[in-house]
């Protein structure tokens, strides 16, 4: 029997415009807005990290140079830091740098996420990784990585992260046209891109976080572009799932925080004030005052 791969890498294109969050994205990647004190991308690579990926491959654009630069060492900083006997903030940043290995990847065209997930290609090699978004991620117990990886370890196929949404927000989504395997397990017969309402084939919505593996690439790799010129990862799963079984896994205790629209950034920032530790009781009392 064929030993099974451990699930190290984890790929999180990042190397889009961010057009929605204009002028604030002119000069900083959109993946680097706070979510109150740390940006969204650091929330994305510490639930990787927390399941036990060990290197995060980051496919960026010439106008990225942040995030590299956030996941970097500043000595300078430190330096100043310690001088001044703030040991709580250097332990912070230096943390940062030392989550994971970190791999940076140009993505020179915008030519779509799938072809985003295809120039990790030769930094992956043949294992299975993860692909994460750099704009949104899941909060929950156990991380949506690691019921991912557990699911693989089960069916030894690709996985994606599902979740129930409402009627009014299929269009948002890829559905999955779904067979229900055990407890909240499926194994996924197709996926619907952004269905029209009454056209989804169910409410699961797999999106946001999957766990593929490197025969994904080949498909990548010829895979003719589609609507807009671009090459789209659900339209490979799709292609995947003609030739292998591919499941989903609906999430337990998780939800959902999609930072690449405002008014759900909006929310995160809100929902993540109130679990801080030093604003929760200030910032609860003044949203209070706002409601009155």
């Amino acid at each position: 029997m064929t030993t099974l791969k451990k699930v190290r890498k984890a790929v999180i294109p990042a190397a889009g415009f961010g057009t929605r969050f204009l002028p604030a994205t002119k000069a900083q990647p959109k993946e680097m807005l706070p979510i109150v004190d740390k940006p969204v991308i650091q929330y994305v690579v510490e639930q990787a990290v927390e399941a036990g990926i060990e290197q995060i491959i980051v496919v960026t654009g010439w106008h990225k140079r942040a995030i590299e630069d956030h996941f970097d060492r500043h000595f300078e900083l430190e330096a100043r830091l310690e001088k001044s006997g703030k040991s709580d903030e250097l332990r912070e940043i230096k943390k940062i740098s030392d989550l994971a290995d970190f791999v940076y990847v140009r993505q020179k065209e915008p030519l779509g996420n799938g072809h985003a997930v295809l120039m990790a290609k030769d930094v992956v090699g043949d294992e299975p990784f993860v692909v994460m978004w750099g704009d949104e991620f899941f909060y929950a117990q156990p991380s949506a990585i690691t019921q991912l990886i557990e699911a693989y370890k089960q069916f030894q196929a690709p996985i994606i992260a599902g979740v129930r949404v409402g009627k009014k927000e299929v269009s948002r989504y890829g559905i999955a046209d779904v067979t229900k395997v055990k407890d909240n397990f499926y194994k996924i017969n197709k996926i619907v891109e952004k269905p029209e309402l009454g056209q989804a084939p169910s409410d699961l919505a797999t999106h946001g976080n999957y766990l593929l593996t490197p025969d994904i690439f080949e498909i990548l790799q010829t895979m003719p572009p589609s609507r807009g010129g671009e090459i789209w990862l659900p339209e490979a799963i799709d292609r995947l799932i003609a030739k292998r079984d591919v499941y989903a896994v609906e999430l337990k205790n998780s939800k959902y925080y999609d930072c690449g629209n405002k008014l759900e950034y909006l929310k995160a920032v809100v929902e993540f004030g109130l679990k801080h530790d030093d604003l929760s009781v200030e910032f609860a009392e003044y949203l209070k005052n706002i409601v009155k």
